[in-house]
């Protein structure tokens, strides 16, 4: 079945109870015993399986040509379940610009359990293959990445990786399974920030993984899961599900405004750099060519000046909304610099983007206007 097919119909049955099309909420925390002492159904309590959660685990599983998923409670509890799901004394090759909460994950909590990690610039194999040592078990990826839109080869990695006895996971939350697809790539495993581009409409909180193969790690992944208790709520999963349904052609919109306000940014005087692979000036715009659909819902652009002018061009937006998250209906702005803190790597002259379902025009006559007292 083609994407927009699977999109609709995966994890998706009339209810045989009442036959209702739409899946009704399964809020039960616990489930009816046989009297053998078996479990019929199936199902025996709310955080080892849930019928909401095993269809959009389902569904995530097939959108992304997996043979498996695990739905969390956030996107960096999934993140977390990877990390958890290796040894002490493992290593890890990270993104330099990974988004900074894996970084601060890493830094300050796994370095605890002895879990060491390299950060490195994933666009240059030749760095990528000096951080590899004996220990080194998984490298992680992210792209585009947060917020300076990188691209990284995820093929390339993937065979760095193979050389090295490692694994490969991907961040595919900004690229979505409808944009790239990893685990076709080769990668391991896929983590999305559900939260985002899947949900739809930033009302809900949830993580995911999803594996090539059901092997010994995401059953660890899966232990971690269960016996950790970070998962997914039975009525985040129903808004998933419905969120999942749209996901093709909110996709395409998304892609086609965002590439329309990146070609707008890119021509504005107030406006020293946009960061967005759809435009053929970007670095890792052949990259982006090879193994995306298309080129996402989100760009950064740095403004003209630091910081004083970024807040100050964000301040005069008037449709454009100044908040963090992405993927939903309205489009997003952000000064990352200020989020992220005194260890940022983002330049204090940026600022991030996501390009809502707004008409683009409107969108761009809001920046039009924000940016020319800058």
């Amino acid at each position: 079945m083609r994407f927009e097919t699977l999109a609709v119909h995966a994890g998706h049955r009339p209810d045989p109870a009442t036959g209702a099309v739409t899946p009704p909420i399964h809020l039960s925390t616990t489930f009816e015993r046989a009297p053998d002492g078996t479990f019929p159904s199936g199902y025996v309590y709310g955080r080892d399986a849930n019928p909401n959660r095993r269809s959009l685990e389902e569904s995530l599983a097939a959108l992304e040509g997996g043979a498996a998923a695990a739905a969390f409670a956030s996107g960096m509890a999934a993140t977390s379940a990877v990390f958890q799901a290796l040894e002490p004394g493992d290593h890890v090759i990270v993104p330099d610009d990974s988004y900074y909460i894996t970084r601060k994950l890493l830094q300050e909590v796994f370095a605890r359990w002895r879990l060491e990690h390299t950060a490195v610039d994933l666009t240059d194999l030749a760095a990528v293959e000096r951080a590899v040592r004996p220990a080194t078990r998984l490298i992680w990826v992210e792209t585009p990445s947060n917020p300076l839109i990188r691209i990284t080869d995820i093929a390339a990695i993937v065979a760095l990786a193979r050389r090295a006895g490692a694994r490969v996971a991907c961040d595919n939350t900004w690229a979505t399974p409808m944009l790239t697809r990893p685990l076709e790539l080769g990668a391991d495993l896929v983590m999305h920030s559900t939260t985002k581009y899947l949900g739809g409409h930033s009302d809900v909180l949830s993580g995911a993984l999803v594996t090539l193969t059901d092997d010994e790690l995401f059953h660890r992944i899966r232990t971690v899961q269960i016996a950790g208790g970070a998962v997914a709520a039975p009525f985040d999963c129903w808004l998933l599900l419905r969120g999942i349904r749209s996901l093709p052609y909110r996709m395409q919109a998304h892609c086609q405004h965002a590439a329309a306000v990146a070609q707008f940014l890119a021509l504005h005087p107030a406006v020293a750099r946009v960061h967005y692979p759809g435009l053929a000036s970007h670095r890792g715009h052949p990259i982006a060519v090879r193994q995306m659909k298309a080129f996402g819902g989100m760009l950064s652009f740095e403004v003209r000046g630091e910081r004083a002018e970024a807040l100050a061009v964000a301040a005069r937006l008037e449709l454009v909304t100044r908040a963090t998250s992405l993927g939903g209906p309205e489009t997003l702005i952000e000064h990352r610099a200020s989020v992220e803190g005194a260890h940022t790597r983002a330049p204090e002259s940026l600022l991030r983007m996501s390009v809502g379902l707004e008409h683009p025009d409107d969108v761009i006559a809001d920046l039009a206007q924000a940016l020319e007292g800058a």
